[in-house]
């Protein structure tokens, strides 16, 4: 009996064995061979990210699932945006009871936990059938709460924190593989080396310093990473919640709405646009005739332009363009009715000036 106890006391020393979230594989966007490696950069700091005050409505899929996101499940889910809600950003989040009404499409399928990135969720999974969100695990334990964070976290556009080039790891490859591999996770080395051991571009991240704390970081046992030496021994397990790091960034790129009355974008009157790296402006425009109108940018500088039309105080997305590392300028063309308002939202990638430019409407 004494024997038996022992050995008992030994497996319940072993370390814990976490699934992780996996996200799927969209190659980068092609960019020419010529574009400057400054503007590179910038392009692939930003172009994931939407335009601040924007409306992200989220969906939840009963089917197909075998647990169906039981209802304490989507409650998890609905607190974790309020989380990151709460910090006091510029987004909005908005459930809909119809998926092609929604950016972000939830499915409750057990076996994995994984998201899209930011705005690959309408340029990549446009499909109102598809999830860019899925829950494999309950929600309601601890880890299962930072999950739910985590993947929020990647639909507004943040990649995985151990993937920073900064940080320094080396990972004794081997163990990661033999690891990953087995259950829970039950991963292909394809699999493993984008979610773990590939290192994202220098441009993806916000600076040089490692956050080790980050809800975008994962949890590791010890014995899978060589170098920083004092991980060799014992396990790397981030802090419960969102880091500092985190709510400092989130609030970088989607700072609080400012409460100043929109200036008026009208037909032929040209705006001129200074701004930074990442920078945004907003305009209104209420057009006095019904017609197709063109709204376009002008001068040498990668931006994003969305427009919304307001519907009883909530702006509902219309069309957009993007014209980062190419030669052309960002361009809509829609019918616009008299007597509705609409918002334009444009943000700046990189510029030769400093943001300097033009936005029209005629």
């Amino acid at each position: 009996m004494a024997d038996r106890k022992k050995k008992s006391r030994k497996r319940n020393k072993q370390p814990e064995q976490f699934a992780h979230c996996g996200l799927p594989v969209i190659p980068d966007r092609a960019l020419e061979s010529d574009v400057d490696p400054g503007r590179v950069f910038l392009i692939r700091y930003i172009e994931k990210k939407w335009v601040n005050n924007t409306v992200l409505h989220y969906y939840f899929f009963n089917s197909p699932a075998s647990w169906r996101g039981a209802d304490n499940q989507k409650d998890a889910v609905r607190s974790a945006f309020r989380t990151w809600k709460n910090l006091g950003i510029g987004l909005q989040f908005e459930e809909v009871a119809n998926a092609s009404d929604a950016e972000i499409r939830i499915g409750f399928d057990p076996g994995g936990s994984w998201s899209y990135v930011g705005r690959d969720s309408i340029d990549i999974a446009g499909n109102p059938s598809q999830r860019t969100m899925n829950f494999g695990w309950d929600l309601t334990t601890p880890y299962g709460r930072d999950t739910a964070l985590h993947e929020i976290g990647h639909a507004l556009g943040f990649p995985h924190e151990h993937q920073n080039p900064h940080t320094g790891i080396v990972w004794d490859i081997d163990a990661v593989n033999d690891y990953f591999s087995g259950p829970p996770n039950n991963w292909d080395e394809g699999k493993i080396y984008h979610n773990i051991i590939r290192k994202i571009a220098p441009a993806e991240v916000a600076g040089s310093t490692w956050d080790r704390d980050s809800i975008m970081h994962y949890r590791f046992g010890k014995g899978l990473i060589k170098v920083p030496t004092e991980y060799q021994d014992k396990a790397l397990i981030p802090k419960a919640g969102l880091s500092d790091m985190d709510k400092a960034e989130v609030r970088k790129f989607y700072p609080a709405p400012s409460k100043k009355k929109l200036p008026l974008l009208k037909p032929f009157l040209s705006h001129i646009v200074r701004l930074g790296a990442g920078q945004q402006l907003d305009y209104e425009i209420r057009p006095e005739a019904s017609r197709r109108y063109t709204i376009q940018t002008f001068g040498t500088m990668d931006t994003v332009i969305v427009l919304f039309e307001d519907d009883n105080g909530t702006p509902i997305y219309l069309d957009g363009d993007d014209d980062s590392g190419t030669d052309y300028n960002s361009k809509i063309e829609t019918r616009l009715i008299s007597g509705r308002s609409y918002y334009l939202r444009l943000r700046l990638y990189y510029s030769t000036g400093v943001g300097q430019g033009g936005i029209m409407l005629w």
